[in-house]
């Protein structure tokens, strides 16, 4: 997976969320939940074709393709930030892209978005990145394109490494712009009633167009509030 992405020129790599426990999925393995045929987790990763680098974040029993990395936060099961801050660790070796895509295993219909935010983020070097916002304007904020300086500098200031730290307080005073969801881009999948919604969807058919790249900034003021997303 190299090369820069027809989305974003100045190139972006990626880190994908998969751990968690999957306590309201009776402890099913969420990343390896099947939609329309194929992994939870695959659906995420065709989002982050084009990345330079691309990392899960997940224990070693669930499988990723060749050419993407692993990792995982030490201790696990320390929550997004712990993990966002572990896959940053592994794609700061080397030559890092000047943008950091983070998407969530349990948000398979993300990949369509991820164009969008990248070009959002890229548009305006006067925001910190950009977030999908969901059909309530809520910010997703882990299905996002960071600024690697921004997001390297908001996670140095977070205590034990992130663990329990809250995503709000991971984003608090970043300006992002806001990318407005189509369809079931930013639907996610918690419970098996949300995965049978979201299979019902596939089964009608795809998506309708994405609007324009650009967006406006997540509702209008710096980061903070809901949309903490889930791992």
């Amino acid at each position: 997976m190299a090369g820069p992405g027809p989305a974003d020129a100045a190139g972006f790599d990626a880190v994908v969320l998969a751990g968690g426990t999957g306590r309201r999925l009776d402890g099913a393995s969420k990343p390896d939940l099947r939609l329309a045929g194929r992994r939870l987790l695959d659906h995420v990763l065709a989002g982050t074709a084009g990345a330079r680098r691309v990392v899960v974040v997940a224990p070693a029993e669930v499988a990723v393709p060749d050419g993407v990395a692993r990792t995982l936060e030490n201790p696990p099961l320390g929550g997004p930030v712990a993990g966002v801050a572990a896959g940053l660790a592994v794609l700061n070796d080397g030559a890092p892209a000047p943008l950091v895509l983070v998407l969530s295993c349990d948000v398979p219909r993300a990949a369509t978005a991820v164009p969008r935010l990248l070009a959002a983020a890229h548009a305006d070097r006067d925001v910190d990145g950009a977030c999908l916002l969901d059909p309530a304007g809520v910010p997703q904020w882990l299905t996002a394109a960071y600024r690697r300086t921004a997001l390297v500098g908001r996670l140095a200031g977070q205590p034990r490494g992130g663990r329990g730290v809250p995503v709000r307080a991971l984003v608090a005073g970043l300006r992002l712009a806001g990318v407005p969801a189509v369809a079931a881009e930013a639907t996610d999948v918690d419970t098996w009633s949300d995965l049978a919604a979201l299979a019902d969807l596939s089964a009608s058919g795809p998506p309708a167009g994405a609007p324009p790249a650009g967006g406006r900034e997540a509702g209008g003021r710096p980061a903070g509030g809901p949309g903490e997303g889930s791992r």
